[in-house]
Protein backbone atom coordinates (compact mmCIF):
# COMPACT_ATOMS: atom_id res chain seq x y z
CA UNK A 1 0.00 0.00 0.00
CA UNK A 2 1.60 3.78 -1.08
CA UNK A 3 1.66 5.82 1.55
CA UNK A 4 3.40 9.28 1.72
CA UNK A 5 5.98 9.79 4.37
CA UNK A 6 7.93 12.82 3.54
CA UNK A 7 8.86 15.04 6.44
CA UNK A 8 6.42 13.17 8.66
CA UNK A 9 6.50 14.14 11.88
CA UNK A 10 6.50 12.56 15.24
CA UNK A 11 2.97 10.15 15.56
CA UNK A 12 1.72 11.70 12.38
CA UNK A 13 -0.68 9.13 10.82
CA UNK A 14 0.61 8.07 7.07
CA UNK A 15 -2.48 8.26 4.67
CA UNK A 16 -2.28 6.34 1.96
CA UNK A 17 -2.06 7.32 -1.33
CA UNK A 18 -3.04 4.21 -3.23
CA UNK A 19 -6.58 4.88 -1.22
CA UNK A 20 -7.12 8.46 -2.10
CA UNK A 21 -6.60 7.50 -5.56
CA UNK A 22 -9.53 4.74 -5.03
CA UNK A 23 -12.25 7.07 -3.51
CA UNK A 24 -11.90 10.12 -6.02
CA UNK A 25 -11.97 7.78 -8.91
CA UNK A 26 -15.09 5.82 -7.24
CA UNK A 27 -17.08 9.50 -6.40
CA UNK A 28 -16.11 11.07 -9.73
CA UNK A 29 -16.90 8.26 -11.96
CA UNK A 30 -19.75 8.41 -14.36
CA UNK A 31 -21.40 5.76 -12.54
CA UNK A 32 -22.13 9.09 -9.95
CA UNK A 33 -23.38 11.12 -12.38
CA UNK A 34 -21.92 14.55 -11.56
CA UNK A 35 -23.24 14.04 -7.89
CA UNK A 36 -26.23 16.14 -8.03
CA UNK A 37 -28.41 17.18 -5.01
CA UNK A 38 -31.72 15.13 -4.95
CA UNK A 39 -30.97 12.82 -7.81
CA UNK A 40 -30.04 9.25 -8.16
CA UNK A 41 -26.35 10.30 -8.10
CA UNK A 42 -26.97 11.38 -4.17
CA UNK A 43 -27.93 8.31 -2.80
CA UNK A 44 -25.02 6.18 -4.24
CA UNK A 45 -22.86 9.11 -2.89
CA UNK A 46 -24.37 8.67 0.56
CA UNK A 47 -24.15 4.98 0.04
CA UNK A 48 -20.34 4.71 -1.06
CA UNK A 49 -19.58 7.15 1.63
CA UNK A 50 -21.37 5.97 4.66
CA UNK A 51 -20.16 2.60 4.21
CA UNK A 52 -16.10 3.70 3.81
CA UNK A 53 -16.67 6.24 6.78
CA UNK A 54 -18.39 2.84 8.57
CA UNK A 55 -15.60 0.35 7.46
CA UNK A 56 -12.86 3.49 8.75
CA UNK A 57 -14.25 2.78 12.26
CA UNK A 58 -16.19 6.14 12.55
CA UNK A 59 -19.77 6.09 14.28
CA UNK A 60 -22.87 7.72 12.92
CA UNK A 61 -23.34 11.79 14.22
CA UNK A 62 -26.13 13.05 11.68
CA UNK A 63 -29.68 13.81 12.96
CA UNK A 64 -30.92 11.77 16.52
CA UNK A 65 -33.67 9.64 15.77
CA UNK A 66 -35.31 7.23 18.79
CA UNK A 67 -32.29 8.73 20.88
CA UNK A 68 -29.68 7.38 18.35
CA UNK A 69 -27.78 9.35 15.49
CA UNK A 70 -28.21 8.39 12.04
CA UNK A 71 -25.50 9.29 9.31
CA UNK A 72 -27.02 11.65 7.70
CA UNK A 73 -28.51 15.16 8.60
CA UNK A 74 -31.69 15.88 6.27
CA UNK A 75 -31.41 19.00 4.65
CA UNK A 76 -34.87 20.27 2.93
CA UNK A 77 -33.99 22.80 0.08
CA UNK A 78 -36.16 24.46 -2.21
CA UNK A 79 -35.20 23.53 -6.15
CA UNK A 80 -36.19 25.67 -9.44
CA UNK A 81 -35.93 24.46 -12.29
CA UNK A 82 -37.01 26.18 -15.72
CA UNK A 83 -39.23 24.22 -17.99
CA UNK A 84 -38.07 23.72 -21.20
CA UNK A 85 -35.72 26.70 -23.09
CA UNK A 86 -36.65 30.40 -21.80
CA UNK A 87 -38.40 32.82 -24.12
CA UNK A 88 -35.74 35.88 -23.54
CA UNK A 89 -35.78 39.04 -25.63
CA UNK A 90 -33.77 42.49 -25.70
CA UNK A 91 -35.63 45.39 -26.67
CA UNK A 92 -33.66 48.02 -28.67
CA UNK A 93 -35.67 51.11 -29.78
CA UNK A 94 -38.39 49.25 -31.57
CA UNK A 95 -36.78 46.34 -32.33
CA UNK A 96 -36.66 42.88 -30.34
CA UNK A 97 -33.46 40.71 -30.65
CA UNK A 98 -33.84 36.86 -29.07
CA UNK A 99 -31.07 36.34 -26.70
CA UNK A 100 -30.29 32.38 -26.30
CA UNK A 101 -29.88 30.69 -23.01
CA UNK A 102 -26.36 30.10 -22.24
CA UNK A 103 -24.91 32.11 -25.14
CA UNK A 104 -25.06 36.43 -24.47
CA UNK A 105 -27.19 35.17 -20.82
CA UNK A 106 -27.22 33.20 -18.63
CA UNK A 107 -30.65 33.17 -16.69
CA UNK A 108 -31.14 31.16 -13.40
CA UNK A 109 -34.59 29.60 -12.03
CA UNK A 110 -36.11 31.83 -10.39
CA UNK A 111 -35.95 31.23 -6.50
CA UNK A 112 -38.27 34.22 -4.88
CA UNK A 113 -40.66 31.20 -4.82
CA UNK A 114 -42.19 32.02 -9.20
CA UNK A 115 -43.81 29.24 -10.61
CA UNK A 116 -43.96 31.64 -14.08
CA UNK A 117 -42.25 34.44 -15.07
CA UNK A 118 -43.55 36.49 -17.39
CA UNK A 119 -41.74 39.79 -17.87
CA UNK A 120 -42.81 42.35 -20.55
CA UNK A 121 -40.22 44.86 -21.73
CA UNK A 122 -38.70 45.89 -18.57
CA UNK A 123 -36.68 48.74 -18.21
CA UNK A 124 -33.04 48.38 -17.74
CA UNK A 125 -30.97 50.96 -15.47
CA UNK A 126 -26.97 50.33 -14.91
CA UNK A 127 -26.42 50.75 -11.23
CA UNK A 128 -22.65 50.03 -11.23
CA UNK A 129 -21.28 47.59 -8.40
CA UNK A 130 -24.50 47.38 -7.30
CA UNK A 131 -23.25 47.83 -3.44
CA UNK A 132 -24.71 49.50 -0.88
CA UNK A 133 -22.41 50.09 2.25
CA UNK A 134 -23.47 52.95 4.56
CA UNK A 135 -20.33 51.55 6.63
CA UNK A 136 -17.97 53.18 3.74
CA UNK A 137 -20.14 55.96 3.34
CA UNK A 138 -21.28 54.43 -0.26
CA UNK A 139 -24.63 54.04 -1.96
CA UNK A 140 -24.79 52.69 -5.94
CA UNK A 141 -28.54 52.68 -6.01
CA UNK A 142 -28.64 56.83 -4.48
CA UNK A 143 -32.78 56.47 -4.32
CA UNK A 144 -33.82 55.03 -7.61
CA UNK A 145 -36.60 53.57 -7.87
CA UNK A 146 -36.02 50.19 -9.35
CA UNK A 147 -39.62 48.73 -8.83
CA UNK A 148 -40.73 46.87 -12.49
CA UNK A 149 -37.23 47.50 -13.63
CA UNK A 150 -33.84 45.05 -14.24
CA UNK A 151 -31.27 46.45 -12.61
CA UNK A 152 -27.60 45.77 -14.63
CA UNK A 153 -24.41 45.28 -12.42
CA UNK A 154 -20.93 44.63 -12.66
CA UNK A 155 -18.71 41.92 -11.11
CA UNK A 156 -16.46 42.06 -8.16
CA UNK A 157 -15.61 45.36 -5.74
CA UNK A 158 -15.14 49.00 -6.72
CA UNK A 159 -11.75 49.30 -6.25
CA UNK A 160 -10.80 45.75 -8.08
CA UNK A 161 -9.47 47.33 -11.32
CA UNK A 162 -7.12 50.36 -9.30
CA UNK A 163 -6.14 48.33 -6.49
CA UNK A 164 -6.68 50.48 -4.02
CA UNK A 165 -9.61 52.05 -2.45
CA UNK A 166 -12.58 51.64 -0.06
CA UNK A 167 -12.99 47.49 -0.35
CA UNK A 168 -9.67 46.18 0.07
CA UNK A 169 -7.90 46.94 -3.10
CA UNK A 170 -7.61 43.69 -4.79
CA UNK A 171 -9.28 41.49 -2.19
CA UNK A 172 -12.72 40.98 -2.69
CA UNK A 173 -15.21 42.13 -0.06
CA UNK A 174 -18.46 40.33 0.32
CA UNK A 175 -19.59 43.54 -1.53
CA UNK A 176 -17.72 41.95 -4.55
CA UNK A 177 -19.76 38.60 -4.66
CA UNK A 178 -22.69 37.94 -6.77
CA UNK A 179 -24.43 36.19 -4.27
CA UNK A 180 -24.30 39.65 -2.29
CA UNK A 181 -25.55 41.53 -5.30
CA UNK A 182 -28.35 39.57 -5.64
CA UNK A 183 -29.73 40.00 -2.25
CA UNK A 184 -29.70 43.48 -2.39
CA UNK A 185 -31.45 43.74 -5.70
CA UNK A 186 -34.09 42.17 -3.80
CA UNK A 187 -33.72 44.68 -0.44
CA UNK A 188 -34.20 47.60 -3.66
CA UNK A 189 -37.18 45.84 -5.20
CA UNK A 190 -35.62 45.43 -8.16
CA UNK A 191 -37.74 43.54 -10.69
CA UNK A 192 -34.52 41.91 -11.56
CA UNK A 193 -30.46 41.67 -11.78
CA UNK A 194 -28.35 41.06 -14.80
CA UNK A 195 -24.39 41.34 -13.53
CA UNK A 196 -22.20 41.69 -16.34
CA UNK A 197 -19.63 38.92 -16.45
CA UNK A 198 -16.09 39.77 -17.33
CA UNK A 199 -13.30 36.60 -16.98
CA UNK A 200 -10.96 38.97 -14.44
CA UNK A 201 -12.59 40.27 -11.79
CA UNK A 202 -15.07 36.95 -11.46
CA UNK A 203 -11.88 34.85 -11.50
CA UNK A 204 -13.44 32.40 -13.91
CA UNK A 205 -14.63 32.58 -17.36
CA UNK A 206 -18.47 32.08 -19.36
CA UNK A 207 -18.41 28.51 -19.33
CA UNK A 208 -18.37 28.07 -15.86
CA UNK A 209 -21.03 31.12 -15.55
CA UNK A 210 -23.15 29.26 -17.81
CA UNK A 211 -22.70 25.66 -16.45
CA UNK A 212 -23.20 26.67 -12.83
CA UNK A 213 -26.81 28.88 -13.51
CA UNK A 214 -28.46 27.40 -16.97
CA UNK A 215 -29.11 23.62 -14.64
CA UNK A 216 -31.51 23.16 -11.70
CA UNK A 217 -31.12 26.14 -8.93
CA UNK A 218 -31.38 25.14 -4.90
CA UNK A 219 -31.98 27.32 -1.90
CA UNK A 220 -32.63 26.94 2.02
CA UNK A 221 -36.41 26.69 2.83
CA UNK A 222 -37.22 30.65 3.26
CA UNK A 223 -40.28 32.31 4.59
CA UNK A 224 -40.01 35.20 2.34
CA UNK A 225 -37.76 33.94 -0.65
CA UNK A 226 -39.14 37.19 -2.27
CA UNK A 227 -37.39 39.54 0.36
CA UNK A 228 -33.86 37.75 -0.75
CA UNK A 229 -34.44 36.94 -4.66
CA UNK A 230 -35.50 38.79 -7.65
CA UNK A 231 -37.84 37.23 -9.82
CA UNK A 232 -35.09 37.19 -12.54
CA UNK A 233 -31.41 36.77 -11.52
CA UNK A 234 -28.82 36.44 -14.57
CA UNK A 235 -25.72 36.99 -15.87
CA UNK A 236 -24.71 38.45 -19.62
CA UNK A 237 -21.67 38.64 -21.38
CA UNK A 238 -19.45 41.36 -21.57
CA UNK A 239 -19.82 41.97 -25.69
CA UNK A 240 -23.74 42.40 -25.00
CA UNK A 241 -23.54 44.41 -22.12
CA UNK A 242 -20.92 46.70 -24.60
CA UNK A 243 -23.67 47.08 -27.05
CA UNK A 244 -26.50 47.56 -25.14
CA UNK A 245 -24.05 50.71 -23.72
CA UNK A 246 -23.62 51.76 -26.87
CA UNK A 247 -26.94 51.23 -28.14
CA UNK A 248 -28.29 54.11 -25.37
CA UNK A 249 -25.63 56.22 -26.02
CA UNK A 250 -23.40 55.41 -23.62
CA UNK A 251 -20.22 54.03 -23.14
CA UNK A 252 -19.17 50.58 -21.34
CA UNK A 253 -15.56 51.44 -20.43
CA UNK A 254 -16.27 55.46 -18.92
CA UNK A 255 -19.38 54.29 -16.79
CA UNK A 256 -17.27 51.51 -15.48
CA UNK A 257 -14.69 54.14 -14.47
CA UNK A 258 -17.46 56.31 -13.38
CA UNK A 259 -19.19 53.71 -11.14
CA UNK A 260 -15.93 53.13 -9.15
CA UNK A 261 -16.23 56.48 -7.02
CA UNK A 262 -18.66 57.44 -4.36
CA UNK A 263 -20.20 59.71 -7.41
CA UNK A 264 -21.73 57.30 -9.24
CA UNK A 265 -25.31 57.94 -9.86
CA UNK A 266 -27.70 55.06 -11.69
CA UNK A 267 -28.29 55.70 -15.16
CA UNK A 268 -31.56 54.49 -17.66
CA UNK A 269 -30.18 52.66 -20.49
CA UNK A 270 -32.98 54.52 -22.53
CA UNK A 271 -35.23 52.74 -24.84
CA UNK A 272 -34.28 49.62 -24.05
CA UNK A 273 -35.84 46.95 -21.91
CA UNK A 274 -36.00 43.08 -21.07
CA UNK A 275 -38.40 40.31 -21.92
CA UNK A 276 -38.53 36.91 -20.03
CA UNK A 277 -41.12 34.19 -20.27
CA UNK A 278 -40.74 30.45 -19.09
CA UNK A 279 -42.16 28.04 -16.77
CA UNK A 280 -40.75 26.94 -13.45
CA UNK A 281 -41.07 23.87 -11.43
CA UNK A 282 -40.61 24.45 -8.47
CA UNK A 283 -40.23 21.47 -5.03
CA UNK A 284 -38.97 21.42 -2.10
CA UNK A 285 -37.27 18.31 -2.09
CA UNK A 286 -34.86 16.94 0.70
CA UNK A 287 -31.37 16.76 0.95
CA UNK A 288 -28.69 15.18 2.91
CA UNK A 289 -25.40 16.08 4.80
CA UNK A 290 -23.36 13.01 5.63
CA UNK A 291 -21.61 12.86 9.00
CA UNK A 292 -19.46 10.72 11.14
CA UNK A 293 -17.50 11.19 14.12
CA UNK A 294 -15.37 9.85 16.95
CA UNK A 295 -16.38 10.93 20.41
CA UNK A 296 -14.01 12.62 22.82
CA UNK A 297 -13.23 10.57 26.19
CA UNK A 298 -13.33 13.40 28.20
CA UNK A 299 -14.96 16.72 26.84
CA UNK A 300 -17.41 15.00 24.53
CA UNK A 301 -19.29 18.45 24.69
CA UNK A 302 -16.27 20.37 22.95
CA UNK A 303 -16.58 19.66 18.81
CA UNK A 304 -13.63 19.87 16.21
CA UNK A 305 -15.31 20.06 12.94
CA UNK A 306 -13.30 18.63 9.56
CA UNK A 307 -15.45 19.76 6.64
CA UNK A 308 -15.86 19.32 3.06
CA UNK A 309 -18.77 19.23 0.35
CA UNK A 310 -19.57 16.14 -1.77
CA UNK A 311 -21.84 17.42 -4.27
CA UNK A 312 -21.08 18.54 -7.64
CA UNK A 313 -22.81 20.09 -10.49
CA UNK A 314 -24.51 16.74 -12.00
CA UNK A 315 -25.84 15.89 -15.33
CA UNK A 316 -25.76 19.35 -17.61
CA UNK A 317 -24.89 21.39 -20.76
CA UNK A 318 -22.71 18.97 -22.87
CA UNK A 319 -19.07 20.24 -23.88
CA UNK A 320 -17.55 19.87 -27.35
CA UNK A 321 -17.00 16.35 -26.74
CA UNK A 322 -20.89 15.45 -25.59
CA UNK A 323 -19.72 14.79 -22.30
CA UNK A 324 -22.79 15.94 -20.21
CA UNK A 325 -21.26 14.40 -16.95
CA UNK A 326 -19.76 17.13 -14.44
CA UNK A 327 -17.68 14.86 -12.59
CA UNK A 328 -16.03 17.37 -9.94
CA UNK A 329 -13.14 15.18 -9.26
CA UNK A 330 -11.51 17.65 -7.58
CA UNK A 331 -14.03 19.76 -6.81
CA UNK A 332 -14.73 17.94 -4.31
CA UNK A 333 -14.34 14.45 -4.74
CA UNK A 334 -10.82 15.21 -3.17
CA UNK A 335 -12.10 16.45 -0.01
CA UNK A 336 -14.47 13.70 0.19
CA UNK A 337 -12.04 11.11 -0.02
CA UNK A 338 -9.50 13.39 2.54
CA UNK A 339 -12.74 13.25 4.94
CA UNK A 340 -12.80 9.47 4.82
CA UNK A 341 -9.50 8.73 5.53
CA UNK A 342 -9.09 12.17 8.12
CA UNK A 343 -12.06 9.76 9.89
CA UNK A 344 -9.41 6.61 9.68
CA UNK A 345 -6.76 8.15 11.11
CA UNK A 346 -8.46 9.63 13.95
CA UNK A 347 -10.59 6.35 14.71
CA UNK A 348 -7.60 4.10 14.38
CA UNK A 349 -5.14 6.36 16.60
CA UNK A 350 -5.73 7.31 19.80
CA UNK A 351 -9.22 8.12 21.05
CA UNK A 352 -9.01 12.08 21.07
CA UNK A 353 -10.28 14.25 24.57
CA UNK A 354 -12.66 16.19 22.55
CA UNK A 355 -14.89 14.97 20.04
CA UNK A 356 -14.47 15.02 16.05
CA UNK A 357 -16.58 15.18 13.63
CA UNK A 358 -16.65 14.35 9.86
CA UNK A 359 -19.08 16.69 8.42
CA UNK A 360 -19.50 15.74 4.00
CA UNK A 361 -22.29 18.68 3.16
CA UNK A 362 -24.57 18.96 0.16
CA UNK A 363 -25.56 21.68 -2.13
CA UNK A 364 -22.36 24.05 -1.77
CA UNK A 365 -22.42 24.13 -5.76
CA UNK A 366 -25.72 25.81 -5.16
CA UNK A 367 -24.99 28.37 -2.56
CA UNK A 368 -23.36 26.25 0.11
CA UNK A 369 -26.49 25.28 1.38
CA UNK A 370 -25.38 22.01 3.30
CA UNK A 371 -23.32 24.28 5.82
CA UNK A 372 -25.44 27.39 6.02
CA UNK A 373 -28.00 24.69 6.92
CA UNK A 374 -26.13 23.08 9.63
CA UNK A 375 -24.61 26.15 10.99
CA UNK A 376 -28.13 27.59 11.25
CA UNK A 377 -29.20 23.55 12.62
CA UNK A 378 -26.10 22.55 14.19
CA UNK A 379 -25.96 18.52 15.37
CA UNK A 380 -23.71 20.21 17.81
CA UNK A 381 -23.14 23.35 19.68
CA UNK A 382 -21.50 25.97 17.46
CA UNK A 383 -20.48 27.98 21.05
CA UNK A 384 -18.77 24.82 22.33
CA UNK A 385 -17.18 23.57 18.74
CA UNK A 386 -13.88 24.23 18.56
CA UNK A 387 -12.83 25.04 15.32
CA UNK A 388 -13.35 24.01 11.63
CA UNK A 389 -10.83 23.09 8.89
CA UNK A 390 -12.59 22.94 5.54
CA UNK A 391 -11.31 20.97 2.95
CA UNK A 392 -12.39 21.93 -0.75
CA UNK A 393 -10.23 20.98 -4.09
CA UNK A 394 -7.23 19.67 -2.49
CA UNK A 395 -4.15 19.05 -5.57
CA UNK A 396 -4.04 15.37 -5.91
CA UNK A 397 -0.44 16.31 -7.60
CA UNK A 398 3.01 15.86 -5.44
CA UNK A 399 4.29 17.48 -2.45
CA UNK A 400 4.46 22.09 -2.53
CA UNK A 401 6.77 23.45 -0.45
CA UNK A 402 3.69 25.54 0.78
CA UNK A 403 0.26 25.69 1.31
CA UNK A 404 -2.85 28.60 1.75
CA UNK A 405 -6.25 29.32 2.65
CA UNK A 406 -9.24 30.93 1.09
CA UNK A 407 -8.96 34.90 1.87
CA UNK A 408 -7.17 36.98 3.88
CA UNK A 409 -8.75 36.30 7.86
CA UNK A 410 -6.67 36.76 10.68
CA UNK A 411 -7.50 33.96 13.49
CA UNK A 412 -6.04 31.55 15.70
CA UNK A 413 -6.16 28.53 13.83
CA UNK A 414 -4.45 29.74 10.99
CA UNK A 415 -1.45 30.65 13.32
CA UNK A 416 -1.81 26.98 14.28
CA UNK A 417 -1.13 25.60 10.75
CA UNK A 418 1.77 27.68 10.22
CA UNK A 419 3.05 26.49 13.18
CA UNK A 420 3.05 23.22 12.56
CA UNK A 421 3.60 23.59 8.77
CA UNK A 422 7.05 23.94 10.19
CA UNK A 423 6.83 20.49 11.06
CA UNK A 424 6.43 19.32 7.49
CA UNK A 425 8.72 21.97 5.92
CA UNK A 426 6.29 24.05 4.52
CA UNK A 427 5.44 27.34 5.04
CA UNK A 428 1.96 29.68 4.85
CA UNK A 429 1.86 32.03 1.85
CA UNK A 430 -1.01 34.25 1.33
CA UNK A 431 -3.89 33.39 -1.02
CA UNK A 432 -2.78 34.15 -4.22
CA UNK A 433 -6.24 35.32 -5.63
CA UNK A 434 -7.60 37.28 -2.86
CA UNK A 435 -9.56 39.20 -5.85
CA UNK A 436 -11.57 36.15 -6.30
CA UNK A 437 -13.38 36.06 -3.39
CA UNK A 438 -12.72 32.19 -2.17
CA UNK A 439 -13.58 33.22 1.24
CA UNK A 440 -16.95 33.41 0.58
CA UNK A 441 -17.12 30.46 -1.86
CA UNK A 442 -16.58 27.31 0.82
CA UNK A 443 -18.45 26.17 3.36
CA UNK A 444 -16.43 27.46 5.99
CA UNK A 445 -17.78 30.69 5.85
CA UNK A 446 -21.09 29.39 6.83
CA UNK A 447 -19.77 28.78 10.18
CA UNK A 448 -17.20 31.61 10.41
CA UNK A 449 -20.14 34.65 10.06
CA UNK A 450 -21.60 33.11 12.87
CA UNK A 451 -18.88 33.37 14.49
CA UNK A 452 -16.55 30.09 14.65
CA UNK A 453 -13.05 29.98 13.71
CA UNK A 454 -13.17 28.23 10.38
CA UNK A 455 -10.97 27.98 7.75
CA UNK A 456 -10.77 26.62 4.30
CA UNK A 457 -6.99 25.01 3.13
CA UNK A 458 -5.65 25.04 0.00
CA UNK A 459 -2.60 22.93 -1.32
CA UNK A 460 0.53 25.03 -2.14
CA UNK A 461 1.47 26.28 -5.63
CA UNK A 462 5.58 26.10 -5.02
CA UNK A 463 5.51 22.48 -6.51
CA UNK A 464 8.94 20.31 -5.17
CA UNK A 465 8.79 19.40 -8.14
CA UNK A 466 9.28 22.02 -10.53
CA UNK A 467 8.45 24.84 -8.25
CA UNK A 468 6.04 27.60 -8.84
CA UNK A 469 6.06 27.76 -12.36
CA UNK A 470 4.37 24.19 -12.80
CA UNK A 471 1.67 24.79 -9.84
CA UNK A 472 0.53 28.08 -11.70
CA UNK A 473 0.54 26.02 -14.59
CA UNK A 474 -1.56 23.29 -13.73
CA UNK A 475 -3.78 25.91 -11.26
CA UNK A 476 -4.65 27.87 -14.59
CA UNK A 477 -5.39 24.72 -16.76
CA UNK A 478 -7.64 23.17 -13.85
CA UNK A 479 -9.92 26.94 -13.95
CA UNK A 480 -9.78 27.10 -17.48
CA UNK A 481 -10.48 23.50 -19.22
CA UNK A 482 -11.79 21.82 -15.66
CA UNK A 483 -13.49 24.13 -13.13
CA UNK A 484 -17.36 23.51 -13.08
CA UNK A 485 -17.08 21.52 -16.57
CA UNK A 486 -16.71 17.96 -17.39
CA UNK A 487 -13.31 17.86 -17.96
CA UNK A 488 -12.57 17.47 -14.41
CA UNK A 489 -12.01 13.83 -14.29
CA UNK A 490 -9.81 11.99 -11.99
CA UNK A 491 -6.48 11.01 -14.03
CA UNK A 492 -4.09 8.09 -13.20
CA UNK A 493 -1.35 10.21 -13.59
CA UNK A 494 -2.05 12.27 -10.28
CA UNK A 495 0.27 10.67 -7.38
CA UNK A 496 -1.81 11.93 -4.09
CA UNK A 497 1.83 12.20 -2.32
CA UNK A 498 1.11 16.25 -2.14
CA UNK A 499 -2.31 15.34 -0.74
CA UNK A 500 -1.35 12.95 1.50
CA UNK A 501 1.27 15.23 3.19
CA UNK A 502 -1.19 18.07 3.06
CA UNK A 503 -3.81 15.42 5.11
CA UNK A 504 -0.92 14.79 7.86
CA UNK A 505 -0.60 18.76 8.59
CA UNK A 506 -4.65 19.06 8.88
CA UNK A 507 -4.94 15.89 10.99
CA UNK A 508 -1.43 17.45 13.42
CA UNK A 509 -3.80 20.50 13.74
CA UNK A 510 -6.79 19.62 14.39
CA UNK A 511 -5.43 16.59 17.02
CA UNK A 512 -3.78 19.33 18.87
CA UNK A 513 -6.78 20.90 18.92
CA UNK A 514 -9.28 18.20 19.93
CA UNK A 515 -6.27 17.10 22.77
CA UNK A 516 -6.00 20.56 24.50
CA UNK A 517 -8.24 23.19 26.38
CA UNK A 518 -7.70 25.27 23.58
CA UNK A 519 -10.13 27.87 21.92
CA UNK A 520 -8.45 29.07 19.45
CA UNK A 521 -10.14 33.36 18.36
CA UNK A 522 -10.04 35.70 15.46
CA UNK A 523 -7.64 38.73 15.68
CA UNK A 524 -9.31 41.33 17.37
CA UNK A 525 -10.03 43.82 14.68
CA UNK A 526 -11.77 40.73 12.72
CA UNK A 527 -15.30 41.09 11.89
CA UNK A 528 -16.29 37.50 13.03
CA UNK A 529 -14.88 38.52 16.70
CA UNK A 530 -17.99 40.21 18.46
CA UNK A 531 -20.56 37.17 17.30
CA UNK A 532 -17.89 35.28 19.11
CA UNK A 533 -17.66 36.63 22.26
CA UNK A 534 -20.95 36.59 22.68
CA UNK A 535 -21.06 32.83 23.44
CA UNK A 536 -17.70 33.06 25.38
CA UNK A 537 -19.29 32.31 28.60
CA UNK A 538 -20.15 28.76 27.09
CA UNK A 539 -16.76 27.95 27.01
CA UNK A 540 -15.47 28.64 30.36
Amino acid sequence: MAACATAQAADTPTFSTERLSAEVKTLSSDAFEGRGPATPGEAKTIDYVVAQMQAAGLQPGGDLKDGKRGWTQAVPLRRSQIVGAPALKLGLGGKQEALTQGEQIAVRAPMDGSTTVAIENAPLVFVGYGVKAPERNWDDFKGVDLHGKIAVVLINDPDFETGHGDFGGKAMTYYGRWTYKYEEAARQGALGLLIVHETAPASYGWATVKNSNTNAMFDIVRDKPAATHTPLEGWIQRDLAVRMFKHAGLDFDTLKKQAQTRAFKPVTLKGESLSANFKVDSAVITSHNIVGMVEGSKHPDETVIYSGHWDHLGVGTPDAKGDRIYNGAVDNATGTAALIEMGRAFAQGPKPERSVVFLNVTAEEKGLLGSEYYAANPLYPLATTVGVLNMDALDPHGPARNFTISGSAKLGLLDDLVAKAKQYGMSYTADPKPEAGYFFRSDHFSFAKRGVPAVSFGSGNDWIDGGIKAGKATADDYTAKRYHQPGDEWQASWTFTGMARDLQLLYAVGNQLANSDQWPDWSKDSEFRAIRDTSAAERK
